[in-house]
């Protein structure tokens, strides 16, 4: 088992920015891919970013490349997500997850946080 908890979310005005942080405790965070997905109201599930387990790989939505970046420190156990020139359509809960293998299918993730929210206003 693997227990995830997000922080950092919050309010914040559009061009601003805001870094989620995820804690993870119980099996090994190095032995994890760790991904972000966010869900706004009435819509889907949708994947941000994700990281492989070693930190060398790294995958981006299109909507967020270029002002997102996903990072991991495996000494703190802790997945990051630096949000730069935020938008009022990145208003959404924003989840961390964590699977065996690097991939931005959500159903490929076994561990899940509970989830933080990101308000942008225009």
């Amino acid at each position: 088992q693997v227990q995830l908890v997000e922080s950092g979310g919050g309010l914040v005005q559009a061009g601003g920015s805001l870094r989620l942080s995820c804690a993870a405790s119980g099996r090994t965070f190095g032995n994890y891919a760790m991904g972000w997905f966010r869900q706004a109201p009435g819509k889907e599930r949708e994947f941000v970013a994700a990281i492989s387990r070693g930190g060398v790989t790294a995958y981006y939505a299109d909507s967020v490349k270029g002002r997102f970046t996903i990072s991991r420190d495996n000494t703190k156990n802790t997945l990051y997500l630096q949000m730069n020139s935020l938008k009022p359509e990145d208003t959404a809960v924003y989840y961390c997850a964590a699977g065996r293998s690097i991939s931005i299918d959500g159903k490929r993730y076994d561990y899940w946080g509970q989830g933080t929210q990101v308000t942008v206003s225009s």
